[in-house]
């Protein structure tokens, strides 16, 4: 029996931002399919409402892949796939698979011998990139620093001397709700001359991305609070 294939369906990054996240293709995708692997399925069926779905709601059969069902098995995911039907994956915001736990489910579609096909769509790493004006050729994304102050000095220093060894840009980002606190760490130990640049709620309304010098950034005040940020850092 042919297998299905898995769509990785991209979602947007900010409220209001669906004109800027949803390609043609991608709304005739979500009207060919009727099972979807999600993180949260009522903001799933937002998305999919925001996109164009033309397939009443009531007709889709959604598996919830939130953090308390992960670690279980994966069989479950996968009885519709086997059997020849397509499946979407989405994420909470942004790629499937790019710092989201959907790539577990990506490694065992490949197992399986599961055609994977991703779309275009907004990712907040990428497009912080792309803004920064820092090296695209070499870049590592980092996730979540070390909580711990001192740990988390350290770390920072550590990504200084990775991107001045190999010319590289160092991506990181924060909880939310913290991140006026990374940046206090950012600005207390990184050197004045490294560069950063800041790209916070990326495609949202009040969209803020700037790059400027470490001392630079400490003659200013701005409040990242529940924004969700990406920080980028590049040292010469």
């Amino acid at each position: 029996m042919q297998k299905g294939t898995l769509f990785l369906i991209p979602v947007p990054l900010a409220e209001n931002a669906a004109n800027k996240s949803f390609t043609p293709f991608l709304v005739d995708t979500i009207n060919e399919i009727k099972t979807y692997i999600v993180e949260n399925e009522k903001t799933a069926r937002r998305f999919l409402k925001e996109a164009g779905l033309r397939i009443p709601q009531s007709e889709l059969l959604i598996h919830d892949y939130g953090k308390h069902k992960r670690g279980n098995s994966l069989v479950p995911y996968f009885s519709q796939l086997m059997t020849g039907a397509d499946v979407g994956l989405m994420s909470e915001a942004g790629c499937p698979g790019i710092a989201d736990p959907g790539a577990e489910i990506v490694a065992e579609a490949h197992k399986r011998g599961i055609r994977v096909v991703p779309l275009v769509g907004p990712n907040s790493m990428v497009q912080a990139i792309m803004s920064s004006g820092f090296s695209g050729q070499s870049f590592a994304f980092h996730g979540y620093l070390p909580i711990d102050k001192a740990e988390r000095a350290k770390r920072i220093k550590e990504l200084e001397l990775l991107s001045q060894k190999y010319r590289q840009t160092q991506l990181f980002m924060e909880t939310p709700f913290r991140n006026n606190h990374l940046l206090e760490d950012i600005l207390k130990n990184a050197h004045g001359s490294t560069q950063l640049c800041i790209a916070s709620n990326i495609n949202g309304e009040d969209e803020y991305i700037k790059t400027q010098a470490i001392g630079a950034w400490r003659t200013e005040k701005i409040d990242l609070h529940k924004k969700p940020t990406v920080f980028l850092l590049f040292k010469q």
